[in-house]
């Protein structure tokens, strides 16, 4: 028969067992403490400067940013002259890495917003359903997706920031053979549509825009750079070294506005932009340019929102995803709204919301169908069940997307 301590007794057992567990883990805790200090003395002690050992914890905010000298022509970073030897280097030690699962070239889509929050808090839910857009189509055509936050050349901040982004992404991903900039504040709205990628094999740029508006017109709305796809190649380097020196905040830019609104017709006076920029350059250097660049219009590679929001209920009444023409767009772009603008941008911030939402919910209503769920109304987060569940759900694979055809 066990003879078991009393209760108080079993009390007092753990208690000093505990106690004794606690004081060996002090022991231990207070010994690594004294080495690391030890070690950390040694280490300065034998060579290493001190004040720059206590400078690596100062805050990253203290440290001031590196100022471009206006004296020095700008560049985006050191010149690559062999680029595409160096891919074709890297691509044959890694056979198939620049292919996705459905045999297609890989491509990256890029976005990104301010590093701060917005000014209005309503715009951070947009940029959120924004981003969620971008997913979406981007997990339906196998398609890699880059969201950035980071300034990484404050010189270039504003219209100008993905530009080294750009270069950046073009040499840190050589197994993409295509990197595709979006706005944050561009959204798909036909999700069926696939990108014709076996059609741009003879160019290395592809943006929506004009040749007659472009190089007849001079407009610089002739394109637009809120949607376009850049070939990772050499071309595309020389083509960003050439595109960025407008770009550096301050006289430069601002010497480059007032040179591009008296060269571009329906520029007025403001400091210079990315896509001013690139219209004067395939104008002002057309034949070393503009043969690898492709101004794609029989789709909306970009679609100005003004003209398309308005058609959402008559698309879906006539037509079905998968044209990403008039019949069902495939990019609606809020050109002129600031969702993080506390007072809006071009048009009233109320209108910019209204469209946007409709926007999303119109594309969402894409993504909703194939699990028998839609919109209540376009603009609406209420969704309401358009079919019952069935026993057989996989005969239902691949059609919903296509067969939206009607609304509430």
């Amino acid at each position: 028969m066990r003879n078991d301590p009393a209760p108080n007794e079993r009390t007092g057992f753990f208690s000093g067992k505990m106690l004794q567990k606690t004081l060996h883990n002090s022991r231990i805790t207070i010994l690594c403490g004294v080495v690391t200090i030890l070690v950390l003395r040694g280490t300065i002690g034998s060579g290493v400067d001190k004040t720059h050992f206590l400078d690596l914890t100062l805050d990253m905010d203290d440290i001031p940013d590196v100022e471009w000298d206006p004296k020095v022509p700008f560049k985006l970073g050191p010149t690559i002259t062999n680029w595409d030897e160096q891919r074709a280097k890297w691509i044959s030690k890694h056979p198939g890495a620049n292919v996705n699962l459905q045999g297609k070239d890989r491509m990256l889509l890029v976005t990104g917003s301010q590093p701060r929050q917005c000014e209005n808090p309503v715009g951070n839910f947009q940029l959120l359903k924004a981003l969620k857009n971008k997913i979406d189509y981007c997990r339906l055509h196998d398609i890699d997706i880059f969201y950035n936050m980071a300034h990484l050349d404050i010189e270039m901040a504003g219209f100008w920031a993905k530009l080294p982004l750009l270069r950046k992404l073009l040499l840190a991903h050589p197994e993409m053979e295509w990197v595709w900039w979006m706005d944050s504040d561009a959204l798909f709205t036909d999700m069926s549509f696939k990108v014709p990628l076996e059609k741009y094999n003879n160019y290395n740029l592809v943006l929506h825009g004009f040749d007659d508006k472009v190089y007849q017109q001079k407009l610089w709305t002739g394109l637009n750079t809120g949607s376009f796809f850049i070939r990772n190649c050499q071309w595309s380097l020389d083509l960003l070294d050439a595109w960025a020196p407008m770009g550096p905040k301050g006289v430069i830019r601002n010497r480059a506005g007032e040179m591009l609104s008296k060269s571009l017709v329906g520029r007025t006076n403001f400091e210079a932009d990315d896509q001013s920029a690139l219209v004067h350059l395939l104008i002002a250097q057309r034949q070393e340019w503009a043969n690898k660049v492709l101004l794609e219009n029989s789709y909306y590679l970009h679609g100005y929102w003004v003209d398309l929001v308005g058609k959402y209920e008559e698309n879906m009444a006539k037509s079905h995803p998968g044209f990403g023409d008039d019949r069902w767009p495939f990019v609606t772009h809020f050109v002129g709204c600031k969702p993080c603008v506390k007072n809006g941008g071009d048009y009233p911030v109320d209108t910019c919301f209204k469209q946007m939402a409709r926007a999303f919910t119109f594309a969402d209503n894409q993504i909703l169908d194939v699990l028998g769920f839609r919109h209540r109304k376009l603009g609406s987060p209420r969704v309401v069940r358009i079919r019952e569940d069935t026993s057989h759900p996989l005969e239902l694979q691949g059609k919903s997307l296509d067969t939206l055809t009607s609304t509430e």
